[in-house]
């Protein structure tokens, strides 16, 4: 990684254009979205967007996600622009959706890792459209954008979280603030005979079905490969585990007998007595927790510990997005933890 220091900008009409005409050379720019902060680059220049694996250290076979203006720019990325995404991009676009559909002829093999479709969103945020603007008035027609953290790990929603995990590997930040929604877009995939939910997000399966009109498949091993759905994802460094609301006194008590530091992020339960680590407690409604989560994550992560415990969130639908994140940030468990 770069030592030196990062360039964060505010989001100033000056620094928009600036930012744009970075990524049309070629360079990278970190840039705000709803969901989390966006890697950017031209997603129609090979090499910069090679940059975003080496940069982020991201396998090559990994598709990435090409942030565009409108549906009309979508639609010039896609081969194919089938009725279900037509419904979706008119109920939820701007937003945090994403689509996956064919692919256009020219789509670059980088931007897809290789295969037959790309995934296209017209993201919300203010700052995010702006540089989309700015972006098209230069002739450009796409922006890759990945989370901006290195991969596998807790994605950013702070300028200030790229600045840690990046430095100065990218030509500018640009600092919209905290992201809104804090976890990542819903994915749909318009692939197969019938539409595949490709990972949960704030648009939440119920929503689409009802715009759909047809029930959603499961993302299973025919489907393809998308942007944050390999089974260990979004973790901290600090070894992460999901822990039931009653059993968490119990693990709190068990790494204090073999002197850990313990790490917590707590919904419903409070610190016992004589509890020496880190407490944080998150919200208890699913949309403030999950714009929390990855600040919190990342706090945690930082604070010395031996160890995270989590506590179990609701099994409700409002919390199946949060319920994935989680069980991919803890999913590299030791078998000798569970005992």
């Amino acid at each position: 990684m770069n030592g030196a220091a990062p360039r964060i900008a505010a989001p100033t009409n000056e620094t928009i254009r600036e930012a744009a005409a970075l990524l049309r050379e070629g360079r990278l720019v970190a840039f705000p979205t709803e969901t989390v902060y966006g890697l950017g680059a031209d997603a129609g220049n090979v090499r910069a967007v090679r940059m975003i694996f080496e940069v982020k250290r991201r396998p090559g076979d990994h598709p990435l996600i090409v942030h565009v203006a409108s549906e009309v720019a979508a639609k010039q990325w896609a081969r194919e622009w089938p009725d279900g995404a037509r419904a979706l991009a008119e109920a939820f676009w701007p937003g945090p959706l994403t689509m996956i559909v064919p692919r256009a002829a020219h789509v670059a093999d980088a931007v897809t890792g290789g295969q037959d479709s790309v995934g296209l969103r017209v993201p919300s945020h203010p700052v995010a459209r702006s540089l989309l603007s700015a972006f098209e008035a230069l002739g450009g027609s796409g922006i890759a954008g990945p989370s901006a953290n290195r991969f596998g790990h807790v994605s950013p929603t702070t300028a200030a979280h790229v600045a840690t995990d990046l430095g100065a590997d990218v030509a500018m930040i640009v600092d919209g603030g905290a992201s809104d929604v804090g976890i990542e877009s819903t994915i749909v995939a318009f692939v197969n005979a019938r539409p595949v939910l490709m990972r949960p997000g704030f648009v939440g399966a119920h929503a689409l079905e009802r715009v759909l009109r047809v029930p959603l498949q499961m993302h299973d091993a025919g489907a393809p490969r998308a942007s944050g759905t390999l089974a260990s994802h979004y973790a901290p460094r600090t070894q992460a585990f999901l822990v039931a609301a009653d059993a968490l006194r119990t693990e709190i008590d068990r790494r204090g007998e073999r002197d850990e530091r313990t790490a917590v992020l707590a919904r419903t339960s409070n610190a016992p007595e004589g509890f020496e680590g880190t407490w944080m407690r998150a919200p208890g409604d699913a949309k403030r927790y999950a714009h929390d989560l990855y600040a919190s994550l990342r706090a945690l992560d930082d604070a010395g510990a031996d160890s995270i415990l989590i506590e179990a969130v609701p099994d409700a639908p409002e919390w199946f997005a949060i319920r994935d994140r989680l069980a991919r940030a803890t999913h590299a468990e030791r078998e000798d933890d569970r005992d």
